[in-house]
């Protein structure tokens, strides 16, 4: 299992339109054969930063994915909106994997 992590420079000024925008992925991501974590949006600090960041099988896998996405109308009006309105300023991702599993759960008090 690979994790990809995107990290998004935003427009301060649309962070809603930016959070359309990740909540658009909350239904095309996993359709499409990735495991969404989530999309996450500036709350404090960093008005500019915001990631996605999903899990998939392999590279084998997000190849795949990568196609699936393409061929999905709802995952390209998705894009076309961000470059519509011009939210999105740079756009980084890495996959990394989990070297921490297993790991314990949290005990609740």
């Amino acid at each position: 299992m690979i994790t990809c992590f995107i990290r998004y420079q935003i427009d301060p000024f649309k962070q809603e339109a930016f959070a359309e925008y990740g909540k658009a992925w909350g239904q095309i991501i996993p359709r499409n054969g990735a495991d969404l974590i989530g999309y996450f949006a500036p709350h404090e600090g960093s008005l500019t930063t915001a990631y996605g960041v999903y899990s998939i099988d392999n590279l084998a896998a997000y190849e795949a994915y990568r196609k699936s996405l393409a061929a999905d109308p709802l995952a390209q009006a998705n894009l076309d909106f961000a470059r519509r309105e011009r939210f999105i300023l740079q756009e980084d991702r890495i996959f990394l994997k989990n070297i921490s599993l297993p790991h314990a759960q949290r005990i609740s008090p």
